[in-house]
């Protein structure tokens, strides 16, 4: 099996057992590190809950990243967006950040749109491109994250990202739980290096705070910036202090709900 970042043939590197019965082999990259799954016939299986019951970080995950986001987005980014949540899950961050005055919609193919209805990518004009796409704990799910990161960039031209890197060459399940394999799902796990390769393959620079977020982007940025913004009490006070002519979008939301509201009884009848 060849790495899918940088095509070097990888190693098997270790066995265990996904979803408490199906024994999975796990290649690694001698060449940039990337840990992959063999092809994994399992995720129909994995994804019949798209949100699994481990998942217990969701919310605090979304209150944590949401002021870096809006950090990230007043030093780098147009505030006017429009920015896009691939693989938003229930539509929690894209709700908080239309709350904060950012335009954000959502693109999952796997989960329920609860809390950002009529702010789908669905619901876009066609050939829509964004300023930026966010990706929260989606890149580790990628079964070919060259296509799929090819596939975004068509979207947007900068993709901001959380993923945990791979702490030392020699993890296994039992030393680093990022793996996961009771939920399957987790079928891609990066280090520093493959994210380089990555960033070049589509001619991107990387930037990022060394643990769990990134960037990729043509754009000028700052790897100190990003550390920096991690700190939920410190993009607070970035964002205090570098005010925005923004304003909550609930209000708008609302009346375009309301909208929807009033047509779903006359598009029932026909």
């Amino acid at each position: 099996m060849n790495c899918h970042i940088c095509q070097t043939p990888a190693n098997e590197s270790f066995r265990t057992q996904v979803l408490f019965k199906y024994d999975v082999r796990y290649y690694r990259c001698p060449d940039c590190g990337f840990i992959q799954t063999e092809e994994p016939y399992w995720l129909r299986e994995a994804y019949e809950s798209a949100i699994t019951s481990l998942d217990l970080g969701l919310v605090s995950r979304n209150l944590l990243w949401a002021p870096a986001v809006e950090a990230i987005i007043r030093k780098w980014f147009p505030p006017e967006g429009p920015f896009l949540d691939y693989g938003g899950g229930y539509g929690m961050f894209v709700r908080m950040m239309r709350d904060r005055g950012f335009p954000f919609v959502r693109q999952d193919n796997y989960c329920e749109n609860l809390f950002a209805v009529h702010f789908d990518l669905t619901d876009q004009p066609p050939g829509q491109t964004f300023e930026l796409i966010t990706a929260f704990e989606v890149f580790e799910h990628l079964v070919d994250p060259v296509a799929t990161v090819e596939q975004m960039l068509r979207l947007g031209k900068s993709i901001l990202f959380t993923t945990e890197l791979v702490p030392h060459p020699g993890v296994t399940p039992e030393t680093w739980r990022y793996f996961i394999p009771e939920t399957g799902q987790h079928v891609s796990l990066f280090t520093k290096e493959s994210l380089h390769r990555l960033a070049e393959r589509f001619h991107l620079q990387l930037f990022t705070e060394g643990k769990d977020l990134h960037l990729l982007t043509g754009r000028p940025a700052d790897s100190k910036w990003l550390r920096w913004f991690t700190d939920p009490r410190k993009a607070n006070l970035y964002n205090y202090f570098h005010p925005l002519r923004v304003h909550s979008l609930l209000n708008d939301d609302l009346k375009t709900a309301y909208t929807h509201l009033k047509k779903a009884p006359h598009e029932d009848a026909h």
